[in-house]
């Protein structure tokens, strides 16, 4: 067995001011165990928690070991004069005219740390796409239950859009969808022939084949708690698996970011075939919608608003130029394997 990062420690003088700072950095909270006067305080940041511990010592030369932190939301001049404005200081300036190089600041004790491009900005410096990333499928469910949650509780009966199945019925075959891709990466040797064998039945003639209900007698909150549950599993498996591990889906072998691809995706047009049924709105982001089309479906127009060429992609809507989808399917193989096109 291998050991992991528990805590990333740091020595200060004042640790609950100091996690104070970097809680704000993070966006991310102080442990609620901790108060001011403590002599540790734990800022709970993803991936690696981050430990403030009071010493007696002073700092008394440059670290050697700091933070290299990536703006998720915004650039990285905009996240430096965000971090300034908290109270950090400006150690040096590393960027350079074309758009790459970085800041070394330091937190209030003078602990130095750097910020870097953000992804988006490293992607259109270097010519490549974006991934899709756990932290999408999260965001996709999460702004999907959101605009659920506010749906009339008469129209649940009703069909989905054009689908055939209820509403109702619609949100249990996408919390099932979600189930089934945290799945696939669930064994230690992921299946590339075949689903892994759960039972999938319809709960009724002509209703999804699932192996995830919702019980009705929960109500509107219960169902859509078990789409964000099945949304976290399928998070945490695209996070947590290596990024070299394969397994099988019926549109090819996948990887960890294909599947994460491919929940968002689910989510996404589902979460429209729904809005039609329950009269609500949906539009969702045009750069989560651009990131999925560029993973799962290569050949699809370019241009154009990216939320509709993704209905579209999906048979959902008319494309100005290009033959509506009576058939579809989008391509799951990584990038380096995608050689057919996507088109059904």
């Amino acid at each position: 067995m291998s050991s992991h990062v528990r805590h990333i420690t740091i020595d200060c003088s004042d640790a609950y001011g100091l996690g104070a700072f970097w809680a704000q950095v993070l966006d991310a909270p102080l442990s609620d165990e901790d108060s001011p006067g403590d002599p540790e305080a734990l800022v709970e940041a993803p991936g690696a928690a981050i430990l403030f511990v009071r010493v007696e010592d002073p700092k008394q030369t440059k670290n050697r070991v700091h933070l290299d932190i990536q703006p998720q939301d915004r650039s990285r001049d905009e996240e430096v004069e965000r971090l300034l404005a908290l109270g950090a200081t400006l150690v040096g300036d590393h960027r350079r005219p074309n758009g790459r190089g970085w800041v070394t600041l330091a937190d209030p004790e003078g602990n130095e740390f750097c910020v870097e491009c953000s992804a988006a900005e490293r992607a259109a410096l270097t010519g490549t796409r974006l991934p899709v990333t756990a932290d999408d499928v999260t965001s996709a469910v999460r702004l999907a239950v959101d605009a659920l949650a506010g749906a009339p509780a008469d129209r649940w009966d009703a069909p989905a859009g054009s689908l055939t199945w209820t509403c109702w019925e619609t949100v249990e075959h996408l919390s099932d969808d979600l189930f089934a891709y945290a799945a696939q990466l669930g064994p230690r040797t992921p299946p590339l022939d075949h689903d892994v064998p759960y039972r999938w039945a319809p709960d009724r003639e002509g209703g999804p084949h699932n192996a995830v209900f919702a019980d009705r007698t929960a109500g509107t909150a219960g169902l859509l708690a078990t789409l964000e549950a099945s949304g976290a599993l399928l998070a945490s498996m695209a996070r947590t698996t290596p990024p070299g591990v394969r397994s099988y889906h019926g549109y090819g072998i996948s990887d960890p970011e294909g599947f994460a691809a491919m929940g968002v995706v689910e989510t996404l047009v589902h979460t429209y075939d729904l809005a039609e049924g329950l009269g609500l709105e949906w539009s969702p982001s045009p750069a989560l919608c651009d990131r999925v089309l560029a993973r799962l479906f290569p050949d699809a127009p370019a241009g154009g608003d990216r939320w509709t060429v993704l209905l579209w992609a999906t048979g959902r809507a008319e494309l100005p130029g290009h033959p509506r989808r009576t058939s579809w399917r989008w391509d799951g193989r990584p990038p380096a394997d995608q050689t057919a096109s996507s088109a059904g």
